[in-house]
């Protein structure tokens, strides 16, 4: 791969990490917004709305962390929502000026979600799980090789 073409790589693994960063700081806020209504109702609702029952797998998970989300402190949601953004766009800005640090954080980041991503995979395939754990393996894979290029230089 070219010296360009890895660095449009970079960028665009960067850009992905920061947008993940402020979709959970945006994520926050809605919870906070949503705390003191009834959130399983509000679920139910939607649920409802389009027709899905509520007793099969997805619309049940989903219940089950509206219950968590409503029993959670206010200052845990920010906390956990603001240190995970802090990692993301660290790692973002560490991509993008194409730093070892970035490259680093990013393959760490990265490597921790892989056992769980094929966990998941194993016991409930789905060609969406392979397509995440497939792009977060193939991301990983990338900056490992950046960061082998680079000590080896």
């Amino acid at each position: 791969m070219s010296q360009l073409s890895s660095k449009r790589v970079l960028r665009l693994i960067a850009f992905f990490e920061g947008f993940k960063g402020l979709v959970a700081i945006a994520s926050a806020f809605g919870l906070l917004s949503l705390i003191h209504h009834d959130i399983r109702h509000l679920v139910f609702e939607i649920i409802g709305h389009y027709g899905i029952d509520p007793t099969h797998h997805y619309p049940e998970l989903v219940l089950q962390y509206a219950d968590k989300i409503a029993r959670t402190p206010e200052s845990s949601i920010l906390m956990i929502a603001f240190i995970y953004a802090a990692i993301r766009v660290s790692e973002a800005v560490g991509l993008w000026w194409e730093t070892a640090w970035g490259e680093w954080l990013a393959v760490l980041s990265g490597g921790f979600y892989i056992p769980f991503e094929l966990e998941h995979l194993i016991k409930d395939y789905s060609v969406i799980t392979l397509f995440i754990c497939v792009f977060n393996v193939s991301i990983v894979i990338f900056l490992s090789m950046q960061l082998y290029k680079r000590i080896n230089q």
